[in-house]
């Protein structure tokens, strides 16, 4: 069966749906934003408003199933963590909607939203961070070509440094 891939930039009618997603028990212990909806509203319009990064809804056949966040490293607390590029950016993602898990979707969108990010031309590398103990998301950023590099001490966790290298992602997925 077909599924139909798509993403759309996150708005401010959004962040009821985001807000529930952020208080799904598979979200909440890798995302810590399972906060009550005035503080959540306060940090979503941040993130809107934020030029450094782009909020979307990934969507499986329209439905909107997923929350993204693609940032540019320069200018975030990753820049330093490693030897960046201008135009290296990073991603953050989670499957929200609980009707979506488990049915093989992650690495088919995480797919789809690299090949996004890539049209920035300057862009040679995608970065992530996944919480050291999200061993699900770290075998998809695998799969998808990341390249585990380190651990890294972030404000709100430890990640696992990955990378995905342009020339590397379109060998393998073009």
């Amino acid at each position: 069966m077909h599924k139909t891939i798509s993403f759309r930039k996150a708005g401010l009618d959004d962040i009821g749906l985001v807000h529930t997603w952020m208080n799904e028990d598979h979200v909440h212990p890798f995302w810590h934003l399972n906060l009550p909806f005035p503080e959540f509203r306060t940090h979503f319009e941040k993130a809107l408003s934020d030029g450094h990064q782009s909020l979307y809804l990934g969507m499986i056949d329209g439905i909107p199933m997923s929350y993204w966040e693609a940032y540019w490293v320069e200018g975030d607390v990753l820049q330093g963590t490693y030897p960046n590029h201008p135009y290296d950016q990073g991603v953050h993602l989670l499957i929200g909607d609980k009707r979506f898990l488990g049915k093989g979707l992650a690495l088919p969108l995480l797919k789809e939203m690299v090949r996004f990010l890539f049209e920035e031309s300057k862009t040679v590398k995608v970065m992530a961070e996944p919480d050291i103990r999200n061993e699900k998301m770290i075998h998809v950023f695998k799969t998808c070509g990341f390249i585990p590099l380190k651990p890294v001490q972030l404000p709100a966790k430890t990640g696992l440094l990955m990378s995905c290298d342009r020339r590397e992602f379109e060998r393998r997925w073009s």
